[in-house]
């Protein structure tokens, strides 16, 4: 893992997510290959990626903090820029999932085109920012969704059947769901 020393401050927003997917082909059918950033994660490292709103050079919104190449894909953390009008605009985007979309800006350095295919096997990248976007050329380029707040049990609660059921359950569940637990299946 490529990182950035810790020197945010509390209260700084930071998140994680895939800016690229490998062997998953994007809209315009290419297809990052794993190992593809290697190279250029040794050379530039993770202070050397900048973070743009939407590969403009002129709209820095934060910075990275952490870059790397696992099983799935390029995995990034980073941390927006306090006192960046911008990034406080992302912030709330982001903390609404309105934006979620990541997409890298890179120079191809190696690829080739697998006979009767369309798009390019991209086999080595030059790469050189990632930006949030609100439409990633890679459908599955996105932020992490933020965890699911916890409920606790408060004084005088009673759990039943009923209340532990999830929330998302059709009518026609819940009525599936009791017959089955009338019968012990559950």
């Amino acid at each position: 893992m490529i990182s950035e020393p810790a020197n945010g401050q509390e209260g700084d927003f930071h998140f994680s997510g895939y800016a690229s997917l490998f062997s998953i082909a994007d809209l315009s059918n290419d297809r990052v290959m794993m190992g593809a950033f290697h190279r250029s994660l040794q050379t530039r490292g993770v202070t050397g990626i900048r973070m743009l709103w939407n590969h403009d050079p002129a709209e820095p919104i934060g910075v990275w903090t952490a870059i790397d190449e696992d099983a799935r894909g390029l995995r990034v953390t980073g941390r927006l820029t306090r006192g960046v009008t911008r990034s406080s605009a992302l912030r709330a985007l982001i903390e609404d999932r309105a934006v979620d979309g990541l997409s890298i800006g890179f120079h191809t350095v190696r690829a080739d085109r697998p006979k009767g295919g369309s798009g390019r096997r991209l086999i080595e990248i030059d790469l050189w920012e990632i930006s949030l976007v609100a439409f990633p050329m890679q459908p599955g380029a996105r932020i992490d969704p933020p965890p699911l707040p916890v409920q606790p049990f408060l004084p005088g609660d009673q759990a039943t059947p009923a209340t532990l059921q999830p929330a998302h359950l059709s009518q026609t569940s819940h009525a599936l769901h009791a017959s089955h637990t009338a019968k012990g299946h559950f």
